[in-house]
């Protein structure tokens, strides 16, 4: 049923487009070329309402209806689901008119174009996670919001667009921890770490403070920094006794311990290891380096080899050296 539901969208949508080519009356007054807009902005018939909108603009650029038509354009556009061409004018409004009694209402429909750009047609129908998706345009979108409340507080916009930067301020810091888990899972301990760090000092009263707090806890753990992760247990406990990585007042990390074994070892349960496992902080590449110093050593014949009073003396302070040895 859904699938046929975005079909049937397209193929509307498709008709619209096709449509759309509105051939206007070149002998149209100011006045019923407005007229006509408005008429369509009541009837919904937002396409042809942006149509009569862009040629009373450019047909009378210093008209009566100008500067308003240029607002009813971000509207059309918004309502006409064209998210890009919505901000577009406003932003055209705002430069153009910086003092106008009205731009607030550019601010606050650029906000809202950028705040509906991720939630489209397919969020209605299909049950996709927003803290999931790129955070570009709910930045944007913040930032808009932010910026009108800022410089008008006192507009009649100004609540509303508050009550979305709550929403989009969560969204954001959600985003965040996805982000950190999925470092989790690649065993980037330092990134997660640092993701975590991030939402916990710029995301403070969200509800991803306290999964971000988890999140450095449990990548602390995995590098071994046992000061850290215990501070970050203590806060933890502290503030979100309830949270979900807390058992019985124990901290249970959300992915299990990498397996650093071979696949000889995985594949026989064990039975076979082909390396021993590597000690804290320690790598295989590591290990490899110091190997090949220690064989280069070996392969030194014995009269290039240092003698041991030679090798006592390389081993002087730099005191000594200075000295000649008149101190030692």
């Amino acid at each position: 049923m859904q699938v046929r539901h975005l079909l049937l969208i397209a193929i509307l949508a498709l008709t619209v487009a096709c449509s759309s080519k509105e051939v206007l009356d070149e002998n149209l007054s100011e006045t019923e070329l407005y007229q006509q807009a408005q008429s369509d902005l009541d009837n919904k018939s937002y396409t042809s309402a942006v149509t009569k909108l862009k040629a009373l603009e450019s047909r009378y650029p210093f008209g009566r209806y100008a500067e308003q038509a240029q607002l009813e354009l971000i509207y059309a556009y918004y309502k006409n689901a064209e998210p890009e061409a919505a901000r577009s004018a406003a932003e055209r409004f705002i430069r153009l008119h910086p003092q106008h009694p009205n731009v607030d209402y550019a601010y606050y429909v650029k906000g809202l174009a950028s705040f509906d750009q991720d939630r489209g047609l397919l969020t209605r129908f299909l049950p996709l996670d927003m803290s999931k998706r790129d955070p570009g345009a709910a930045r944007d979108s913040y930032n808009e919001f932010a910026q009108l409340t800022s410089r008008y507080p006192n507009s009649r916009y100004s609540p509303d667009a508050k009550q979305r930067m709550i929403y989009l301020r969560n969204l954001l810091a959600a985003y965040e921890i996805h982000v950190a888990h999925y470092y989790l899972t690649r065993q980037a301990y330092v990134a997660a770490a640092n993701r975590g760090r991030y939402v916990v000092e710029n995301f403070q009263e969200t509800p991803a403070v306290g999964d971000g707090l988890a999140v450095m806890t449990e990548a602390y753990q995995r590098l071994t920094l046992d000061d850290l992760a215990a501070t970050s247990l203590e806060t933890l406990k502290l503030n979100y006794p309830e949270h979900p990585s807390l058992v019985d007042g124990e901290f249970v990390p959300r992915e299990e311990e990498a397996d650093t074994r071979s696949w000889l070892a995985k594949a026989t349960l064990g039975l076979i290891e082909s390396e021993t496992p590597l000690p804290p902080g320690e790598t295989r590449a590591s290990q490899d380096v110091v190997r090949q110093y220690e064989d280069a050593e070996e392969q030194i014949p014995d009269e290039l080899k240092p003698k041991a009073e030679e090798a006592s003396k390389q081993d002087r302070s730099w005191f000594s050296r200075i000295t000649f040895g008149l101190f030692d």
